[in-house]
């Protein structure tokens, strides 16, 4: 079984890559829709700004293709930047419609708790996931004792479908949204290829969940 992972020039994809073919996956990197609709599973990347990403994927015809595929219930985990695009829309830059397939809006961190303590932006570096909801594919599992990922990003969602979230981060007392799941589509706002044991164990669990891994 295949996973494709979506090329459309604002992703990290070596790294994303390479952790897929340590577990073993058959790994397919492309723009073309036609080599992707032959896959089992997506993955959509990225990294920049949300305005410039949906710019690319509308002008290469891959949101209308990412689209298609998630209503035809093949499964697609964004990763990072790949994540923030599944929500409703983003304030980064310029206010920019997302996909919608998570209820939420993207906004910055604000650099600043209500108290008035300075942060820095971005939340950058390991932070641990509290989870408040398992997914099917994380059911009957035994996690690792160490459940840190690894975050780089100054913005995150809010305003959204708490039956959507599975783990958060906590930064400076605001909630993180770090895994979210609806029916055949999920969001890791972490880097799960570059998170270390956890990372790979989350990542590794997700395949299997959706048929691309050996059970």
């Amino acid at each position: 079984m295949k996973i494709g992972v979506i090329d459309y020039g604002m992703g990290n994809l070596f790294s994303v890559e390479q952790a897929l073919k340590r577990l073993e996956c058959e790994v397919v990197v492309s723009a073309d829709p036609q080599e992707l609709a032959a896959t089992d599973a997506l993955i959509l990347p990225g990294v920049g700004a949300f305005p410039d990403a949906m710019k690319r994927l509308s002008e290469t015809g891959l949101d209308r293709f990412v689209r298609e595929q998630v209503d035809a219930n093949k499964p697609l985990l964004g990763i990072c930047l790949g994540m923030q695009l599944l929500f409703e829309e983003s304030e980064e830059v310029t206010p920019t419609k997302g996909f919608g397939f998570f209820n939420g809006k993207v906004t910055r961190f604000t650099g600043e708790t209500p108290t008035g303590e300075k942060y820095r932006v971005p939340h950058m570096g390991w932070n641990t996931l509290e989870f408040k909801s398992l997914p099917k594919w994380l059911e009957d599992q035994a996690f690792p004792e160490s459940k840190y990922v690894y975050f780089v990003h100054s913005f995150y969602a809010v305003n959204i479908n708490r039956e959507q979230l599975v783990a958060s981060a906590d930064y400076f007392d605001t909630e993180v949204p770090g895994v979210v799941q609806a029916e055949n589509v999920c969001g890791m706002q972490f880097h799960p290829e570059k998170s270390g044991e956890f990372g790979v164990f989350l990542l590794e669990q997700w395949l299997k969940g959706v048929g691309v891994l050996a059970c």
